[in-house]
């Protein structure tokens, strides 16, 4: 009996692994979603952010608001980023982007380690890059795995994965709004 009972546990386990292991967030399932994400559209001109920044326990030990800027000329766009920390950091990124075909991006930023890729489809944008963060003045690499989801006209939310080895480490949660007037950080 107590064989047969262990045999079902194992069974048990082994079924609900598999269903967590086959579960992935794939870009596809957001296909026929509307309203739409066209990142070239909703990042020109001024967008504002508030987000905040959650250890492994999903402690909240950051909060900060971002001043966004997007210009494009054809398939190339520059979107500079200006994060006010809480604790009274400001930082800058200025990323360059390229609109590739099929919804596909490409983009380069001063502390992004070589190239982000993202794909947007329906209201959907997967955003994946290697970001370099200074701590206490040595610089580590930790791969970001952003999900932007189209809310409404003026509106996005962002949900991030911060990882290091395969590990998240961290997640950041961003709201965007660009509904006039704008408010500023």
């Amino acid at each position: 009996m107590k064989s047969l009972l262990l045999l079902l546990k194992t069974k048990f386990l082994l079924i609900l692994l598999l269903g967590l292991l086959s579960c992935s967030n794939d870009i596809n399932h957001y296909q026929d979603t509307t309203p739409v994400l066209d990142i070239q559209s909703y990042f020109t001109g001024p967008v504002i952010a508030w987000g905040i920044v959650q250890d492994y326990n999903l402690k909240v030990t950051r909060r900060f608001c971002v001043e966004l800027e997007g210009s494009w000329q054809q398939e190339q766009g520059l979107l500079k980023e200006v994060f006010y920390f809480k604790d009274g950091e400001v930082s800058r990124r200025n990323w360059r982007l390229t609109r590739q075909g099929g919804g596909k991006y490409l983009g380069q930023a001063e502390d992004v380690i070589g190239i982000a890729g993202g794909q947007q489809l329906g209201y959907a944008f997967r955003w994946q890059y290697r970001l370099a963060i200074d701590i206490d003045g040595e610089s580590y690499h930790f791969d970001l795995d952003d999900w932007m989801y189209r809310i409404d006209d003026h509106r996005v939310f962002n949900k991030t994965q911060m990882k290091k080895f395969g590990i998240t480490l961290a997640e950041i949660t961003l709201f965007f709004d660009k509904e006039q007037p704008l408010r500023h950080c």
